[in-house]
């Protein structure tokens, strides 16, 4: 057996394998636990082959982290999988016609209340890696009616989406699953159109982690392990050159998150955060 180190593109390969098989999991078992994965996934260590056992429906769930009832109805059963750690809806002020790309799209929750609020005339792209996920995302377009929404395979470090396409980039809760989310940033900013605006909802550390919680990788596709410090977020911002950087931590979202993995006591160690910014550049045309 050698003994040469992983290199960084195997450890990248064994991360995503992890968070494709946990979110695979997801879409064929359903279930919720409040940790990003259902309730006996490898999200926090529970029987992969048990049957979910909600403590909080994803209704439940999402209207903690902002969504309001009147969402919560308007989209197809199956759509909210309650996986979240924000709404980013609420902070995309979102415009008739505009364009939006949803990154790590899951079962297409933001993607139909986005495709309501762009409008026919607007147009609505979801990006997954999972092909379960995605599956799922078309059946419920199918029951949704809606003719302004798609979803494409790919992963978020290299967006199926060509440059300046977007007046929108949203994301709930998914960049902290990336291993390389300075990449992730970087094709943000590709494809968004001159003038164009970040409005995403993700987990940020506040404070280093134990080794427990930093080898975990049950915690990495939970949402926890893989959140990186603000100041990182806001630099790989900069260096990819978005300006009006706003990075607003939610200190009342620890309390939530501490039930992702009852007993651990993650809320020390992440919050939920809105991540916005806007790529300079006056958008062409007037509306």
């Amino acid at each position: 057996m050698s003994d040469a180190p992983i290199s960084s593109e195997q450890s990248s390969d064994s991360i995503r394998k992890v968070v494709r098989d946990s979110y695979a999991t997801i879409a064929d078992k359903g279930g919720n636990s409040g940790c990003c994965a259902p309730a006996v996934s490898v999200c926090c260590g529970g029987d992969e082959e048990a049957e979910p056992t909600d403590t909080l429906s994803s209704e439940e769930f999402s209207t903690r982290f902002g969504y309001s009832e009147e969402e919560l109805c308007s989209v197809p059963d199956g759509a909210n999988l309650g996986l979240g750690c924000g709404n980013p809806s609420a902070i995309a002020a979102l415009s008739a016609g505009e364009t939006v790309v949803d990154l790590g799209s899951g079962a297409g929750f933001d993607c139909f209340l986005a495709a309501r609020q762009v409008g026919g005339n607007g147009r609505v792209i979801g990006v997954d890696m999972t092909h379960e996920m995605l599956a799922k995302a078309r059946e419920n377009t199918e029951k949704s009616g809606h003719q302004n929404v798609e979803f494409r395979l790919g992963e978020i470090e290299h967006l199926p989406v060509a440059d300046d396409t977007a007046d929108v980039v949203i994301s709930n809760c998914v960049i902290n699953l990336s291993p390389d989310k300075g990449q992730v940033i970087a094709e943000t900013f590709r494809v968004l159109k001159p003038g164009g605006r970040l409005a995403i909802s993700d987990v940020v550390a506040t404070d280093d982690f134990p080794e427990e919680i930093t080898n975990d990788l049950h915690l990495l596709s939970g949402c926890v392990s893989g959140a990186t410090p603000v100041d990182d977020l806001e630099k790989w911002m900069a260096d990819a050159g978005f300006g009006d950087i706003r990075i607003d931590v939610k200190e009342e979202s620890r309390a939530t998150i501490d039930e992702w993995a009852p007993g651990r006591g993650i809320g020390k160690y992440v919050a939920s955060a809105t991540i916005e910014a806007v790529k300079p550049g006056a958008k062409k045309g007037c509306c």
